[in-house]
C-alpha cells in the first residue's frame, strides 16, 4: 500500500430538508468519510463555519477518527449547506453560496499529498482555487478529480482544465456527453468515447458512472470493464453511491489492485450504500464485511 499523505480537498455541508432534518455530506466530505473506515487516513481539506454546523462537523469527524488538522475555520462565513425544497413532490436543490468551504486559505507550508482527490464544485470561488493550487505545488504524486457539474457552478473551459491536470477523472454519463467535443458522433458507441476522452486528456484512468447500470473504467494500458449491480439488488437511496464508488476506487489505487478487482469492489460497496438511507453511515459494521474479504489493515 502506497504510504504517502492521501489528501481529500472539497466540499463538507448540510442538506437542509423541508421538514427540518439535516444531513452532513459534500462529496469529498463523503469521500473522505468511506477511506477512514477503511484504513486510509486521509487528510480532509476544507473549512466550516464559526458555527454550530461547524462544531457539529468538528464533532463527527473526531468520533470518526478522522484527523481535524486541516479543517480550516473560516469565521466570516457559515458552514456549507444546501436547501432542499419539494416541487410537485420532486426534490430541488439550491446549493448555497458563499460558505465557509469557498474560502479555504492557502497555508504558508502545506504537506505534500501522495494522491490528492478533489471535485468541481468546491472550486467555485477564487480562494479555494488558490487553496488547491497550494496544495498542488507542495507536491503530489497523482490527481483525481470528481467532475460534479452543478448549475450555474461550472464552466466547460474551467472543468476541462482540471480533467488535463488530473490523472484519473470521474464523471457520469451525461457529464461526459457534456464535455466531450460537440462534433463527436451522437451514435459513437460510450466505451469508444471514453476511450477518446482518455486520450485525448492524457489521463491514466476515466471512470464513467451510468446509474442503475453501474459504470465503465479503463486505463491506459486495459480495455474497458464495465461492472454492473446484481438484477435483484434492493434500492432505498441512490444519493452518495458515486461517492461510495470513487471511495473504493482510491482505495485500489493504494493497494495497487487490478482495475477488474477495483471496479468489482467500488460497485459491491456502492451497491451496499444504495441499500440504505443516506449517504454515509456512523456504524462500522457497515464497512466490517468488506474489510475482511478484502484482507485490509485498518
Amino acid at each position: 500500500m502506497h504510504t504517502s499523505p492521501l489528501c481529500i480537498f472539497g466540499e463538507v455541508l448540510f442538506d437542509h430538508f423541508p421538514d427540518g432534518r439535516q444531513v452532513l455530506g459534500g462529496a469529498p466530505f463523503n469521500v473522505a468519510w468511506h477511506l477512514q473506515a477503511f484504513g486510509a487516513d486521509p487528510r480532509f481539506v476544507s473549512a466550516v463555519g464559526a458555527d454550530a454546523e461547524g462544531a457539529r462537523v468538528r464533532a463527527a469527524m473526531a468520533d470518526w477518527g478522522m484527523d481535524t488538522g486541516a479543517l480550516q475555520t473560516a469565521p466570516a462565513h457559515p458552514t456549507g449547506r444546501v436547501e432542499v425544497s419539494l416541487e410537485r413532490g420532486e426534490p430541488s436543490y439550491d446549493i448555497v453560496a458563499d460558505c465557509a468551504y469557498d474560502h479555504v486559505r492557502a497555508t504558508s507550508e502545506p504537506s505534500p499529498c501522495g494522491l490528492l482527490y478533489h471535485g468541481t464544485l468546491a472550486l467555485r470561488h477564487a480562494d479555494a482555487r488558490a487553496a488547491l493550487e497550494a496544495v498542488r505545488a507542495a507536491g503530489v504524486d497523482q490527481v483525481f478529480v470528481d467532475v460534479n457539474l452543478r448549475d450555474p457552478w461550472w464552466s466547460r473551459e474551467q472543468t476541462l482544465a482540471l480533467i488535463d491536470a488530473a490523472d484519473w477523472a470521474k464523471l457520469n454519463h451525461d457529464e461526459l456527453l457534456m464535455l466531450d467535443d460537440a462534433d463527436s458522433d451522437a451514435d459513437t458507441p460510450l466505451a469508444s468515447r471514453a476511450r477518446t476522452f482518455l486520450e485525448r486528456h492524457r489521463l491514466s484512468g476515466l471512470l464513467v458512472t451510468l446509474g442503475g447500470d453501474g459504470a465503465l473504467g479503463l486505463g491506459v494500458d486495459t480495455a474497458p470493464i464495465h461492472v454492473a449491480p446484481q438484477p435483484a439488488q434492493e434500492v432505498i437511496d441512490t444519493v452518495g453511491a458515486g461517492d461510495a464508488f470513487a471511495a473504493v476506487t482510491i482505495l485500489g489505487l493504494l493497494q495497487d489492485w487490478p482495475l477488474q478487482t477495483t471496479l468489482e469492489r467500488a460497485q459491491a460497496f456502492a451497491s451496499r450504500i444504495v441499500a440504505q438511507r443516506g449517504a454515509t453511515a456512523a456504524e462500522p459494521d457497515l464497512y466490517q464485511p468488506f474489510i475482511e474479504r478484502w484482507a485490509l489493515t485498518t
